[in-house]
């Protein structure tokens, strides 16, 4: 149809005239109460916004010297996180004359790593920032399908 002859026809029946697919060929229009059209694209705009999965980055920091009973204690909570689908960000901070030993904290995140690899990747191999080391897991694919989006309460 022309496009001055649908306008025309919107006119007469006291709606608007919309354009609804415009990347298509030709542009897709359709006559409609506006107002009611702009209404429902917010509803589908909201209700898609629910159903969407958010992934928060968790932390969990260590120190050189970090004990054993505190490293499976945190390891578990990580193991948690992932879990859950979260990414985890495991960090090693050093302090004055542990910056010598390096080795120390790459040992650790590549225990976590091997502690860590049935359930997770390392997206981010482990890298010095200043006086931190540090690392960061992502569950793995399949894991990630079966998160639930988050609910409101």
């Amino acid at each position: 149809m022309d496009s001055r002859d649908a306008v025309q026809r919107a006119r007469q029946e006291g709606k608007d005239l919309v354009e609804v697919a415009p990347n298509a060929k030709p542009p897709v229009c359709r006559i409609i109460d506006y107002g009611k059209f702009l209404y429902e694209e917010k509803k589908k705009a909201a209700e898609a916004k629910k159903k969407q999965v958010t992934v928060q980055v968790k932390e969990i920091k260590f120190r050189p010297g970090t004990d054993d009973h505190d490293y499976q204690y945190r390891m578990e909570r990580a193991r948690g996180w992932i879990a859950d689908g979260d990414k985890v960000r495991a960090t090693i901070a050093f302090r004055g004359r542990e910056m010598t030993h390096r080795e120390l904290g790459a040992n650790l995140l590549a225990k976590l790593r091997d502690d860590l690899v049935d359930i997770a990747d390392v997206e981010v191999t482990p890298k010095m920032e200043g006086y931190q080391m540090f690392v960061i897991f992502v569950p793995k694919k399949q894991q990630v399908a079966t998160k639930q989006p988050a609910k409101k309460e």
